[in-house]
Protein backbone atom coordinates (compact mmCIF):
# COMPACT_ATOMS: atom_id res chain seq x y z
CA UNK A 1 0.00 0.00 0.00
CA UNK A 2 1.52 3.33 -0.91
CA UNK A 3 0.02 6.13 1.24
CA UNK A 4 0.31 10.02 0.49
CA UNK A 5 -0.18 12.22 3.35
CA UNK A 6 -0.27 16.25 2.54
CA UNK A 7 0.31 18.18 5.49
CA UNK A 8 3.55 16.29 6.78
CA UNK A 9 4.98 19.30 8.30
CA UNK A 10 2.12 19.42 10.83
CA UNK A 11 1.45 17.81 14.27
CA UNK A 12 -0.90 15.15 12.76
CA UNK A 13 0.47 14.41 9.60
CA UNK A 14 4.15 14.21 10.94
CA UNK A 15 2.27 11.53 13.09
CA UNK A 16 0.20 9.94 10.38
CA UNK A 17 3.48 9.06 8.81
CA UNK A 18 5.44 8.05 11.45
CA UNK A 19 2.39 5.33 12.18
CA UNK A 20 2.16 4.04 8.86
CA UNK A 21 6.47 3.46 8.71
CA UNK A 22 6.06 1.76 11.30
CA UNK A 23 3.80 -0.89 9.92
CA UNK A 24 5.71 -0.75 7.29
CA UNK A 25 3.23 1.12 4.97
CA UNK A 26 4.76 3.30 2.02
CA UNK A 27 4.10 6.53 3.01
CA UNK A 28 4.77 9.59 1.08
CA UNK A 29 4.63 12.97 3.34
CA UNK A 30 4.32 16.21 1.88
CA UNK A 31 4.44 19.96 2.97
CA UNK A 32 3.97 23.23 1.51
CA UNK A 33 7.53 23.52 0.18
CA UNK A 34 6.79 20.13 -1.93
CA UNK A 35 3.52 20.95 -3.50
CA UNK A 36 1.23 23.64 -3.69
CA UNK A 37 -2.54 22.48 -3.00
CA UNK A 38 -4.12 25.78 -4.43
CA UNK A 39 -2.73 25.15 -8.03
CA UNK A 40 -4.79 22.11 -9.79
CA UNK A 41 -2.34 21.20 -12.55
CA UNK A 42 0.72 20.85 -9.75
CA UNK A 43 -1.88 18.82 -7.78
CA UNK A 44 -3.15 16.56 -10.51
CA UNK A 45 0.29 16.28 -12.03
CA UNK A 46 2.00 15.01 -8.30
CA UNK A 47 -0.44 12.58 -7.63
CA UNK A 48 -1.00 11.36 -11.22
CA UNK A 49 3.00 10.76 -10.77
CA UNK A 50 2.68 9.12 -7.12
CA UNK A 51 -0.31 7.39 -7.92
CA UNK A 52 -0.78 6.11 -4.27
CA UNK A 53 -3.50 3.52 -3.15
CA UNK A 54 -4.76 6.35 -0.58
CA UNK A 55 -4.43 9.86 -0.03
CA UNK A 56 -4.95 11.24 3.74
CA UNK A 57 -5.59 14.97 3.51
CA UNK A 58 -4.60 16.78 6.65
CA UNK A 59 -3.30 19.84 5.13
CA UNK A 60 -4.62 22.31 6.29
CA UNK A 61 -5.20 26.64 6.93
CA UNK A 62 -5.90 26.37 10.85
CA UNK A 63 -5.00 29.95 12.14
CA UNK A 64 -8.68 30.54 13.19
CA UNK A 65 -8.29 34.19 14.24
CA UNK A 66 -6.29 35.25 10.96
CA UNK A 67 -8.81 33.25 8.93
CA UNK A 68 -11.20 36.02 10.29
CA UNK A 69 -8.78 38.96 7.98
CA UNK A 70 -6.70 36.58 5.42
CA UNK A 71 -9.98 35.35 3.68
CA UNK A 72 -8.57 34.10 0.40
CA UNK A 73 -5.61 32.33 1.77
CA UNK A 74 -7.71 30.55 3.90
CA UNK A 75 -10.28 29.71 1.06
CA UNK A 76 -7.61 28.71 -1.76
CA UNK A 77 -6.34 26.31 1.02
CA UNK A 78 -9.20 24.65 2.47
CA UNK A 79 -11.40 25.28 -0.23
CA UNK A 80 -9.75 24.85 -3.57
CA UNK A 81 -7.01 23.15 -2.30
CA UNK A 82 -9.50 20.41 -0.72
CA UNK A 83 -11.03 20.59 -4.32
CA UNK A 84 -8.26 19.77 -6.43
CA UNK A 85 -7.18 16.67 -4.12
CA UNK A 86 -10.69 15.25 -4.47
CA UNK A 87 -10.69 15.71 -8.27
CA UNK A 88 -6.66 14.07 -8.46
CA UNK A 89 -7.84 11.52 -6.06
CA UNK A 90 -11.20 10.64 -8.17
CA UNK A 91 -8.53 10.17 -11.72
CA UNK A 92 -6.55 8.25 -10.53
CA UNK A 93 -9.54 6.28 -8.56
CA UNK A 94 -7.66 6.53 -5.15
CA UNK A 95 -9.08 6.14 -1.88
CA UNK A 96 -9.14 9.47 0.13
CA UNK A 97 -9.34 10.39 3.75
CA UNK A 98 -10.36 14.84 4.81
CA UNK A 99 -9.37 15.43 7.89
CA UNK A 100 -12.22 18.33 9.56
CA UNK A 101 -12.68 19.96 12.66
CA UNK A 102 -15.08 20.36 15.33
CA UNK A 103 -15.56 24.43 14.23
CA UNK A 104 -17.61 23.02 11.66
CA UNK A 105 -20.73 22.96 14.42
CA UNK A 106 -21.98 26.16 15.94
CA UNK A 107 -20.83 25.04 19.56
CA UNK A 108 -23.86 25.79 20.72
CA UNK A 109 -25.80 23.21 23.45
CA UNK A 110 -24.65 20.88 25.64
CA UNK A 111 -24.56 17.52 23.88
CA UNK A 112 -21.90 15.53 22.20
CA UNK A 113 -22.95 16.58 18.35
CA UNK A 114 -23.45 13.52 16.50
CA UNK A 115 -22.13 12.79 12.98
CA UNK A 116 -25.19 13.07 10.58
CA UNK A 117 -26.00 16.27 12.85
CA UNK A 118 -25.84 19.67 10.20
CA UNK A 119 -23.12 21.82 10.36
CA UNK A 120 -23.07 25.50 11.01
CA UNK A 121 -20.16 26.83 11.23
CA UNK A 122 -19.75 30.56 13.04
CA UNK A 123 -16.51 31.40 11.68
CA UNK A 124 -14.28 31.95 8.58
CA UNK A 125 -12.23 28.75 9.17
CA UNK A 126 -15.02 26.58 9.73
CA UNK A 127 -17.05 27.55 7.31
CA UNK A 128 -14.03 26.66 4.50
CA UNK A 129 -13.55 23.39 6.13
CA UNK A 130 -17.51 22.47 5.94
CA UNK A 131 -16.88 23.43 2.39
CA UNK A 132 -14.23 21.07 2.21
CA UNK A 133 -16.58 18.30 3.30
CA UNK A 134 -19.30 18.78 0.54
CA UNK A 135 -16.78 18.67 -2.06
CA UNK A 136 -15.26 15.64 -0.91
CA UNK A 137 -18.86 14.22 -0.50
CA UNK A 138 -20.05 15.39 -3.92
CA UNK A 139 -17.10 14.35 -5.93
CA UNK A 140 -15.99 11.27 -4.58
CA UNK A 141 -18.80 8.20 -2.99
CA UNK A 142 -16.17 6.06 -1.17
CA UNK A 143 -14.42 8.56 1.42
CA UNK A 144 -13.74 9.19 4.58
CA UNK A 145 -14.56 12.44 6.39
CA UNK A 146 -12.70 12.70 9.96
CA UNK A 147 -13.34 15.43 12.47
CA UNK A 148 -10.77 16.00 15.51
CA UNK A 149 -10.64 18.46 18.02
CA UNK A 150 -7.91 19.80 20.35
CA UNK A 151 -4.76 18.55 18.93
CA UNK A 152 -1.48 18.49 19.84
CA UNK A 153 1.66 16.59 19.09
CA UNK A 154 5.07 16.40 19.18
CA UNK A 155 5.69 18.20 16.03
CA UNK A 156 4.57 22.24 15.78
CA UNK A 157 2.94 24.35 18.19
CA UNK A 158 -0.24 23.56 20.66
CA UNK A 159 -1.68 24.57 24.03
CA UNK A 160 0.30 22.16 25.98
CA UNK A 161 3.47 23.03 24.41
CA UNK A 162 2.24 27.22 25.05
CA UNK A 163 1.29 26.23 28.72
CA UNK A 164 4.30 24.86 29.75
CA UNK A 165 5.93 27.42 28.29
CA UNK A 166 4.11 30.37 30.39
CA UNK A 167 4.83 28.26 33.96
CA UNK A 168 8.35 28.88 33.12
CA UNK A 169 7.43 32.69 34.43
CA UNK A 170 3.99 32.45 35.28
CA UNK A 171 2.49 31.35 38.86
CA UNK A 172 -1.06 31.79 38.02
CA UNK A 173 -2.77 32.13 34.75
CA UNK A 174 -6.39 32.66 33.32
CA UNK A 175 -7.79 30.40 31.17
CA UNK A 176 -10.95 30.05 29.55
CA UNK A 177 -13.41 27.48 30.88
CA UNK A 178 -17.25 27.82 29.79
CA UNK A 179 -15.66 25.99 26.39
CA UNK A 180 -15.84 22.57 26.25
CA UNK A 181 -14.24 19.87 23.90
CA UNK A 182 -11.73 16.95 24.12
CA UNK A 183 -7.66 17.41 23.93
CA UNK A 184 -6.76 14.53 20.90
CA UNK A 185 -3.45 13.42 20.99
CA UNK A 186 -2.29 13.00 17.04
CA UNK A 187 0.21 9.79 17.94
CA UNK A 188 -3.18 8.08 18.98
CA UNK A 189 -5.36 10.11 16.37
CA UNK A 190 -2.64 8.29 13.54
CA UNK A 191 -2.94 4.95 14.31
CA UNK A 192 -6.84 5.38 14.50
CA UNK A 193 -6.43 6.59 10.82
CA UNK A 194 -4.13 4.20 9.70
CA UNK A 195 -6.24 1.42 10.51
CA UNK A 196 -9.08 2.91 9.04
CA UNK A 197 -7.95 3.75 5.51
CA UNK A 198 -7.16 -0.58 5.64
CA UNK A 199 -11.19 -0.86 5.35
CA UNK A 200 -13.93 0.43 3.17
CA UNK A 201 -15.86 1.62 6.02
CA UNK A 202 -16.41 4.88 4.24
CA UNK A 203 -18.65 7.97 5.84
CA UNK A 204 -18.30 10.64 8.26
CA UNK A 205 -16.64 10.24 12.01
CA UNK A 206 -15.36 11.73 14.87
CA UNK A 207 -12.57 11.10 16.49
CA UNK A 208 -11.07 12.40 19.79
CA UNK A 209 -9.67 11.14 23.14
CA UNK A 210 -12.34 10.15 25.29
CA UNK A 211 -13.73 12.25 28.09
CA UNK A 212 -14.33 16.08 27.63
CA UNK A 213 -13.23 19.03 29.50
CA UNK A 214 -12.96 22.35 29.66
CA UNK A 215 -9.23 24.61 28.81
CA UNK A 216 -8.97 26.00 32.29
CA UNK A 217 -9.60 21.95 33.62
CA UNK A 218 -7.23 20.80 30.45
CA UNK A 219 -4.54 23.67 31.87
CA UNK A 220 -5.00 22.48 35.34
CA UNK A 221 -4.37 18.72 34.34
CA UNK A 222 -1.28 19.84 32.44
CA UNK A 223 0.49 21.52 35.24
CA UNK A 224 -0.63 18.71 37.55
CA UNK A 225 1.05 15.99 35.97
CA UNK A 226 4.40 17.68 34.74
CA UNK A 227 4.10 19.01 38.24
CA UNK A 228 3.95 22.62 37.96
CA UNK A 229 3.21 24.87 40.93
CA UNK A 230 0.80 27.23 38.68
CA UNK A 231 -2.92 28.46 39.68
CA UNK A 232 -5.15 28.54 36.96
CA UNK A 233 -7.92 30.79 37.10
CA UNK A 234 -10.94 30.03 35.23
CA UNK A 235 -12.90 32.98 33.10
CA UNK A 236 -15.33 33.35 31.09
CA UNK A 237 -15.00 33.37 26.82
CA UNK A 238 -15.94 37.25 27.18
CA UNK A 239 -13.63 38.02 29.13
CA UNK A 240 -10.66 36.66 26.70
CA UNK A 241 -12.54 38.41 23.29
CA UNK A 242 -10.56 36.04 20.41
CA UNK A 243 -11.13 37.95 16.46
CA UNK A 244 -12.48 34.72 15.72
CA UNK A 245 -15.70 33.15 17.51
CA UNK A 246 -14.44 30.04 19.45
CA UNK A 247 -17.34 27.21 19.98
CA UNK A 248 -18.79 26.71 23.11
CA UNK A 249 -19.29 22.82 22.66
CA UNK A 250 -17.14 21.18 20.78
CA UNK A 251 -18.39 17.70 22.11
CA UNK A 252 -18.07 15.19 19.47
CA UNK A 253 -20.17 11.76 19.76
CA UNK A 254 -17.95 8.76 18.41
CA UNK A 255 -20.75 6.15 18.04
CA UNK A 256 -20.22 5.64 14.79
CA UNK A 257 -16.40 4.59 15.09
CA UNK A 258 -17.62 2.01 17.94
CA UNK A 259 -21.06 1.00 15.79
CA UNK A 260 -17.59 0.22 13.14
CA UNK A 261 -16.05 -1.86 15.53
CA UNK A 262 -12.59 0.90 15.94
CA UNK A 263 -11.50 1.09 18.90
CA UNK A 264 -11.84 3.93 20.79
CA UNK A 265 -9.36 6.85 21.84
CA UNK A 266 -7.88 6.74 25.67
CA UNK A 267 -8.63 9.29 27.98
CA UNK A 268 -7.49 12.52 27.39
CA UNK A 269 -5.62 12.37 30.53
CA UNK A 270 -3.79 9.18 29.50
CA UNK A 271 -3.33 10.82 26.08
CA UNK A 272 -1.70 13.66 27.95
CA UNK A 273 0.35 11.54 30.54
CA UNK A 274 1.66 9.74 27.49
CA UNK A 275 2.84 12.52 25.13
CA UNK A 276 4.51 14.60 28.46
CA UNK A 277 6.46 11.73 28.28
CA UNK A 278 6.98 11.80 24.82
CA UNK A 279 8.22 15.54 25.32
CA UNK A 280 10.50 14.70 27.90
CA UNK A 281 12.26 11.61 25.85
CA UNK A 282 13.07 14.77 23.13
CA UNK A 283 14.33 17.27 25.35
CA UNK A 284 16.84 14.46 26.75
Amino acid sequence: MKVLVTGYTGQLGHDVVREGKLRGINMIGIGREDLDIANEVEVYQYVQKTNPDVIIHCAAYTAVDKAEDDKETCWNVNVLGTKYIAKAAKKVNTKLMYISTDYVFDGKGEEPFKEADKPDPVGYYGLTKYEGEKIVTDLLEEHFIVRISWVFGINGHNFIKTMLRLSKTRDELNVVGDQYGSPTYTFDLARLLVDMIQTEKYGVYHASNEGFCTWAEFASEIFQQANKDVTVNSISTEEYPTRAVRPKNSRLSKQKLIDNGFEPLPKWQDALQHYLNELAQEVN
